[in-house]
């Protein structure tokens, strides 16, 4: 299972249900994905095809939404 958070600009936020604990998003586009830690800072933790563009885009849509993403991790994994 991997639930959306939300999805803007050709972009899909999601978790996969199973995975480590250390809170985190994963990000889809047509042209790749990403995974960015949230915690301790936001930070890239891995990139498969997506360009520096799309990095920066995506890791903006991260920062603006943190505190939804955060919400919403936290509703997901409740321990």
């Amino acid at each position: 299972m991997s639930p959306t958070v939300f999805r803007e600009r050709g972009y899909r936020f999601y978790f996969f249900s199973r995975e480590e604990s250390r809170m985190h998003v994963h990000v889809y586009h047509a042209d790749g994905e990403a995974k960015f830690w949230l915690k301790p800072i936001i930070e890239l933790a891995q990139n498969f095809g997506l360009s520096s563009q799309e990095l920066r885009e995506a890791e903006g849509l991260v920062r603006s939404h943190e505190q939804e993403i955060q919400d919403a991790w936290h509703k997901h994994f409740p321990s």
